[in-house]
């Protein structure tokens, strides 16, 4: 069973030129990259990257929870 996460985000850094992922269970943040999604990639396809990313961690993560900042 894995552990719900309070939150998480996707966030595109400019200066990296790649997306962040950032999940937050209670006071833990873990950041992972995404090198496999480009600047134009569709929100929904970001929050399913955001969710498997957090699956591979051993977290659980809500879609509705996820905010994506460009």
């Amino acid at each position: 069973m894995l552990q719900s996460a309070t939150k998480a985000s996707v966030d595109w850094d400019a200066h990296d030129n790649h997306w962040h992922v950032r999940i937050q269970v209670g006071e833990e943040v873990i950041k992972r990259r995404l090198d496999s999604a480009a600047k134009d990639t569709d929100a929904d396809a970001l929050k399913s990257k955001a969710v498997a990313c957090a699956k591979d961690e051993g977290y659980d993560v809500d879609p509705g929870t996820i905010t994506i900042n460009r």
